[in-house]
């Protein structure tokens, strides 16, 4: 992808999001990251485990398809297609009773470093 600390700015365009998460093979797939925040591509099947646990960075996630639920220290909340989803590092959540194929954005500020 582009490299943005070289540029003041860049485009991510839909299809070459979707190419780069593709062809990285995992649920998660980072395609931006400067010090201050990181994005990334969230994919879980319906009925898949999500498995994530909390993070050192603070969290918003846009759900851009799908439907399921998403437990935030511990108390569940319906989300869907447009819905925007906050939480705070360290804090326990997953999404769950997934009904629909699930893809979300996620950002992280700061800059999250993916495990593994």
């Amino acid at each position: 992808m582009t490299d943005v600390q070289t540029r003041r700015g860049a485009v991510f365009t839909h299809m070459e999001v979707a190419d780069a998460h593709a062809a990285a093979g995992t649920a998660y797939h980072q395609y931006l990251t400067v010090p201050a925040l990181s994005a990334g591509i969230y994919a879980l099947e319906a009925g898949a485990e999500d498995t994530q646990t909390p993070h050192d960075e603070d969290e918003i996630y846009v759900v851009l398809t799908g439907r399921a639920t998403v437990a935030i220290d511990g108390v569940d909340h319906p989300a869907s297609r447009g819905d925007t989803i906050f939480v705070a590092k360290h804090v326990e959540h997953r999404f769950h009773t997934i009904e629909e194929d699930l893809r979300l954005l996620v950002v992280f500020a700061p800059a999250h470093t993916p495990q593994g």
